[in-house]
């Protein structure tokens, strides 16, 4: 069977878009789905992420190290590969820009992938397929159970202040920024004009600050019931709101696409970037509200 590998890398948010890409490439095509990890083994600041999901994807065996010495560890490689079978090298896809591309729907494997393809304009036609792959491997424990049961009965709208690395890091904060206070003001205020009252359920890394400085006129609850490396919990606790604000934020952006409601509504920031000039058009589904 051919092959379709992506490589991945950053957060979850992240790796969400680079498998949702791929997959639905091999779907398309009828292809084995590898996932290459090999940007882990020193890209320390995040970790693989997606085997908390039901994903349907095989890992790139890593590259092997040699423990011979030089000339018997060549003979060894060249007698192991003359007996594995013969396989295709797969041709490199770099994403040219963070437009769509629609030029990845015409790749024929074997390929590999390299990029973030964030749009869902990537697996549009995978949309089934992509939200069962990204349910929970386990069951929600209790205090997660707790929190979708006080969804129950209320109209639920997921928050998410993304700080964190956006402030602490320079880099970050010169390329992505920060959504500001006002933005998710102006955003409560058009969901809660279309659906009446509601409750808000705050998911942040900096609640302690949100408290501080974000104050609401509607009922909230701040969700910290999630440490950092169970992020996956509390998007899967943001998918089951009603409606959305998002941040400036892969992760957000995908615990409101993975709500499958045809009612929902979601805000979004209109500027994504500090730099204005990144296109961003392909990145905000289209019925998405940007602010």
């Amino acid at each position: 069977m051919s092959t379709v590998t992506t490589k991945l890398l950053g957060g979850l948010g992240n790796q969400m878009f680079q498998y949702a890409a791929a997959r639905a490439l091999a779907d398309r095509t009828g292809s084995e789905l590898l996932l290459d990890l090999s940007e882990f083994a020193h890209y320390t600041l995040r970790r693989y992420e997606l085997d908390t999901l039901r994903v349907r994807a095989g890992v790139l065996p890593a590259a092997p190290q040699p423990i011979l010495p030089g000339r018997i560890a060549r003979k060894a490689r060249s007698l192991v590969q003359r007996m594995l079978p013969a396989r295709k090298a797969a041709a490199v896809y770099r994403e040219p820009s963070f437009a769509f591309d629609p030029s990845l729907g015409q790749q024929r494997p074997p390929v590999a992938l390299e990029g973030y393809w964030q749009s869902e304009k990537y697996f549009l036609d995978d949309t089934d397929a992509i939200r069962r792959d990204f349910t929970l491997a386990d069951e929600p424990d209790a205090a997660n159970r707790a929190v979708l049961q006080r969804m129950q009965g209320t109209v639920a709208v997921s928050l998410h202040v993304r700080r964190g690395d956006y402030v602490t890091n320079p880099n970050a904060a010169a390329f992505h920024g920060t959504c500001s206070p006002g933005y998710y003001r102006q955003a409560v205020d058009h969901i809660a004009h279309r659906c009446g009252p509601l409750t808000l359920f705050v998911f942040s890394d900096d609640q302690n600050w949100v408290r501080a400085n974000m104050p609401f006129d509607h009922p909230t609850v701040h969700v910290d019931c999630n440490p950092p490396d169970r992020g996956v919990w509390d998007m899967h606790l943001m998918k089951h709101c009603h409606h959305h604000v998002v941040a400036n934020s892969s992760f957000s952006w995908w615990g409101a696409w993975l709500n499958p409601s045809p009612e929902k509504i979601v805000v979004a920031p209109r500027r994504w970037f500090t730099d204005a000039a990144i296109d961003t058009s392909d990145l905000i589904p289209a019925s998405w509200i940007r602010l």
